[in-house]
């Protein structure tokens, strides 16, 4: 016979599941079952398979309750590109350090030398960013 407590002790287990694996989804089902826990505790004659059903229809309402509010709430940023610095540089324009051969070549970027990726130029030649692959600049000539 499953009793109230055995619900709160299984939402104090996923508890500390969520601490050791953070990802907010133990969170939600150790609610979950706390919930259930105290609807146990409410009307203690609740049935096995009612308890089962009421745990997996509040787990489910929570984590998509959960993830709506946080897609509605998700907000946009006027620096989109903060922690990818290569795609900051897309639009700007500098001069080749070294030439493009083979389609690779050097040019100062801001505060440091780039790897560029393109057709083939001359050293001190004017290109223009046009795309970022990884830590190399896609450029085309001015």
């Amino acid at each position: 016979m499953i009793e109230f407590w055995h619900w709160w002790v299984l939402a104090a287990l996923l508890g500390a599941v969520e601490i050791l694996a953070p990802g907010a989804a133990f969170l939600w089902l150790g609610g979950a079952a706390g919930l259930v826990g105290l609807a146990l505790f409410v009307w203690p004659g609740m049935s096995w398979e009612l308890q089962g059903l009421l745990f997996a229809l509040l787990a489910i309402a929570a984590v998509v309750g959960v993830r709506m509010l946080a897609a509605r709430s998700a907000h946009t940023t006027s620096t989109p590109n903060l922690n990818r610095r290569a795609e900051q540089y897309i639009g700007t324009m500098h001069t080749l350090d070294s030439p493009i051969v083979n389609g690779l070549g050097r040019a100062q970027v801001g505060d440091g030398l780039w790897t560029v990726v393109g057709p083939d130029l001359p050293a001190g030649t004017r290109v223009r960013v046009v795309g970022a692959d990884g830590t190399r600049l896609k450029v085309e000539k001015i």
